[in-house]
């Protein structure tokens, strides 16, 4: 096969799981809402309803950096398939990824640094300020 046509197959393959990871990330932030309700329903403490959004963001932050790592990897194959001949051979992208891969600490500040992402922050950073007010609405 082609490089181009295999640079072609590997870019919709990385793209469909690149908006799978979209979709997962939206499922953690309502899966998070629904448990955080159900949580201050049912009279969970605070702080185990707390925990529950932190692990949510975590999870969702780790997804985010998965995701950013299928977004380098298809930016490259947009550029090589914007050359007449690619220079670099198709199916690289865990061979990239173990060539430049970070240490144990890097991988740790990359996923919270995804997590800190304002459009993976929200809503859970809004969840865990109104847990107060959402205790005090269930009461009323």
């Amino acid at each position: 096969m082609e490089s181009s046509s295999l640079l072609g197959l590997e870019w919709q393959t990385l793209q469909e799981n690149h908006e799978r990871h979209e979709q997962n990330a939206l499922l953690i932030k309502v899966s998070c809402l629904a448990l955080s309700i159900a949580g201050l329903a049912g009279g969970l403490a605070l702080s185990w309803i707390a925990f529950t959004i932190l692990l949510c963001w975590i999870q969702e932050g780790i997804f985010k950096t998965y995701q950013a790592r299928l977004s380098d990897r298809l930016l490259k194959i947009e550029s090589l398939l914007g050359q007449t001949e690619p220079t670099e051979p198709p199916m690289q992208l865990h061979a990239e990824w173990a060539s430049s891969r970070p240490g144990g600490g890097a991988l740790i500040t990359g996923y919270i640094t995804s997590a800190l992402r304002p459009t993976v922050a929200f809503p859970y950073l809004p969840m865990l300020l109104m847990l107060p007010l959402g205790r005090w609405l269930a009461w009323l």
